[in-house]
């Protein structure tokens, strides 16, 4: 049993995710009856997404931060979600452009995820130009604001991390808790939208398989899982100072699902190995799920499997459509029969299951297709880490003269 991909389309499939609350993946339910994790659109301005402004808008078109004096104005809405909404904005002092995203904390899942990627981002000490960068994060109840710090001994604040330890609200449910976390801005959209409004480009493939490792290597230097790569997540910034550069700049976000590995208890200065961090809450998006995160035992080389899946997606054009949004999605999967499985579920069924990659002849040189099996072994063991996979990917791109040898 091989893959047969959905080339521009052919697939046909319903996108689910679950919540950290935890979900029994291996119940006997249907794909569609699991639950979903409707979270807000990442931080992009997308045409098909612009709205008029509302009387939400309207009231907050100046947002106040910490001072009197409004920091931030909020231009438009770019997109909203069951988790929260994301405006473009820009800094009064300097006229950049910003995103910000409004987060309102009336829900103990949502505080779970809000905090989650406050705690990832929060934790990153330097910047990468391929993740996307916490300028700062506000909390506000009714009236009142104040930046927010990882470890504050704010009463505001340790009321919204004991609702997500307690899984129930702990503060007054008549107040109105936000989050506000300001952030970059990119105007390209995602990278599904991006991609197959477009040709393939070999150029641009290379680019996004180098920029999409280098980000994963600095995520996981810096002990962060993200448990949820997918071209959804993963931004277009096409603002660039050296106008020479024609390609794009892609961003990870969507840190909601992310988990910070903490340091070791025998020595805790010395920080933990992301490869060595077992989590047990099987979470994530179903068609880029490792075999393992089904059976809810996995490390980061879920994340190196999850990026298998869109790197091989995104040289052969395999997508499928989501059932709910109608939407053509960058993703590979297994047939079986007249049903489309992820390749993550199919491995936990089959674990010798030989994937058909390439599925396109010459889409794919011998270094590039074995590398991508080797991303989505059925063993995590068998997968490069993510520091193997960087050098390994510059090796492929600057090594080979052509991707049809």
């Amino acid at each position: 049993m091989g893959t047969v991909p959905g080339w521009r389309g052919h697939g046909t499939a319903s996108k689910t995710r679950t919540t950290l609350s935890g979900c029994d993946w291996r119940s006997p339910q249907s794909r569609k009856a699991r639950l979903l994790c409707s979270r807000g659109r990442g931080f992009c301005g997308r045409k098909s997404d612009t709205r008029k402004f509302g009387s939400d808008l309207k009231e907050t078109s100046t947002l106040k931060m910490v001072s009197s004096q409004p920091k931030y104005d909020l231009i438009r809405e770019v997109g909203r979600g069951s988790y929260g909404v994301v405006y473009e904005a820009v800094i009064r002092k300097t006229s950049a452009r910003v995103a910000v995203k409004k987060i309102r904390c009336h829900a103990p899942e949502n505080v779970e995820l809000a905090l989650r990627e406050f705690w990832a981002l929060s934790s990153i000490k330097s910047q990468h130009p391929n993740v996307i960068h916490l300028e700062e994060c506000i909390l506000q109840k009714d009236g009142m604001v104040q930046k927010m710090s990882h470890g504050s001994n704010s009463s505001l604040y340790l009321q919204l991390v004991e609702t997500s330890l307690k899984g129930e609200i702990a503060f007054d449910p008549r107040s109105a808790y936000y989050l506000w976390f300001v952030m970059d801005f990119c105007d390209g959209g995602d990278m599904n939208e991006y991609l197959l409004s477009r040709k393939p480009n070999r150029k641009t493939n290379t680019s996004f398989m180098l920029q999409l490792s280098s980000a994963l290597a600095f995520l996981h230097k810096n002990q962060i899982i993200h448990r949820d790569l997918k071209p959804d997540n993963i931004l277009i910034s096409q603002t660039r100072l050296d106008t020479s550069d024609l390609e794009p700049t892609l961003k990870v976000a969507d840190f909601g699902l992310s988990k910070v590995c903490s340091a070791s208890g025998q020595n805790p200065e010395e920080p933990v190995s992301v490869n060595k961090c077992f989590l047990s809450t099987a979470c994530g998006t179903d068609f880029y799920m490792a075999p393992e995160v089904w059976e809810g035992h996995y490390t980061a080389k879920a994340d190196i499997f999850a990026l298998g899946i869109i790197i091989w997606a995104m040289l052969e054009r395999i997508t499928f459509i989501d059932t709910e949004t109608k939407k053509e999605l960058l993703g590979s999967y297994v047939k079986q029969g007249t049903e489309i499985v992820p390749v993550g579920e199919a491995l936990l069924e089959n674990p010798k299951m030989e994937l058909l990659i390439p599925v396109k002849k010459k889409s794919m040189n011998g270094r590039m297709k074995q590398l991508i099996k080797e991303m989505l072994a059925a063993n995590p063991q068998d997968r490069p880490d993510a520091f193997e996979l960087e050098l390994r990917l510059v090796q492929i791109a600057f090594k080979d003269s052509s991707w049809e040898t």
